[in-house]
């Protein structure tokens, strides 16, 4: 497997995350870092869409046009090594995140859920819309001195009437997707390496046949110190994820026997999405650089339920 060829699009970008391919060409993505949701236009230049303060980590276009946002509320001060931004502790300022709703036209940001059942969100991280209306999302939670959040995923209404948690408990998932007709629901646990799978029946219910509930199947755990960030699925249903440390973006086949690994040159890689004429252009955040990069991804991509 030959190396893909990436192009850098835009830089000085503080933590990028959460990109999201416009049909005019250019990429909504989250500045973690600066808490805001910015537009990369073609020629690379970056303008702020919409000031969302704490830390905005994931972005989807809803069923109403508007972009819904998780927010994690600041859930880490960041360290400069050598020119790389680095995620660090939590801040004291940290009490908590939050789903939030961007009017595009006018950059008017509405926070729409802060709990759920009287619990409070911790860190939401990504989602990814369903074409019924909802959407799923993960909450990252937190990691303290001597404490670790057991965290979950869960199913949200994109009219803000309701969430539940579906899925609990999970270690620190992040990345979160649906394949191409729906039906199976995929996350990726950061600090354990692994994607798992679920059955989606109907909207908002995941199943799965693993012996340790909440578990569903293993798609895929990678060796050595690899973690998993954010993802997408392609067009053929490829789980291609975010991978730190070992940077690059990761892609595991829909019955997880072949991993293929893209490599870049930044080790905190976070997210992927696809775009472009014919759904083929890879948009990449390269997270410690600050950079939005670009490649012809090997599969087309695949076209989401709300672009």
């Amino acid at each position: 497997m030959e190396d893909l060829e990436w192009t850098t699009i835009a830089t000085g970008l503080r933590f990028p995350e959460g990109p999201v391919a416009m049909a005019d060409g250019s990429v909504l993505v989250v500045e973690i870092e600066r808490g805001t949701l910015s537009r990369v236009g073609p020629d690379g230049t970056v303008d702020v869409v919409a000031e969302c303060g704490g830390g905005p980590n994931g972005a989807a276009i809803g069923p109403d046009g508007s972009v819904w946002i998780t927010n994690n509320g600041g859930c880490f001060e960041y360290i400069d090594l050598g020119g790389m931004l680095i995620p660090g502790p939590v801040p004291p300022t940290w009490s908590g995140g939050s789903i939030q709703r961007v009017d595009l036209a006018t950059g008017s940001v509405e926070v729409v859920y802060t709990e759920c059942d009287g619990l409070p969100l911790r860190a939401p991280n990504d989602l990814v819309f369903d074409g019924h209306g909802g959407f799923w999302f993960t909450d990252h939670g937190v990691r303290l001195d001597r404490s670790s959040d057991l965290t979950g995923v869960f199913y949200a209404q994109a009219d803000g009437s309701g969430l539940r948690e579906v899925l609990h408990p999970l270690q620190a998932p992040n990345g979160v997707g649906l394949s191409p007709t729906g039906d199976r629901l995929y996350v990726a646990e950061t600090h354990t390496g692994r994607v798992w799978a679920w059955d989606v029946p109907e909207p908002g219910v995941a199943s799965g046949t693993g012996l340790l509930a909440p578990h569903g199947d293993l798609l895929a755990g990678l060796p050595g110190l690899q973690l998993l960030d954010s993802l997408a699925v392609d067009g053929d249903g490829w789980v291609c994820v975010g991978t730190l440390v070992n940077g690059g973006i990761t892609a595991i086949s829909p019955d997880g026997s072949v991993l293929e690994h893209h490599p870049l040159d930044d080790p905190l890689v976070t997210n992927i999405c696809f775009g472009g004429p014919d759904g083929r252009t890879a948009f990449a955040t390269a997270s410690a650089t600050g950079r939005l990069v670009s490649t012809e991804w090997p599969r087309p991509g695949l076209r989401l339920a709300h672009p």
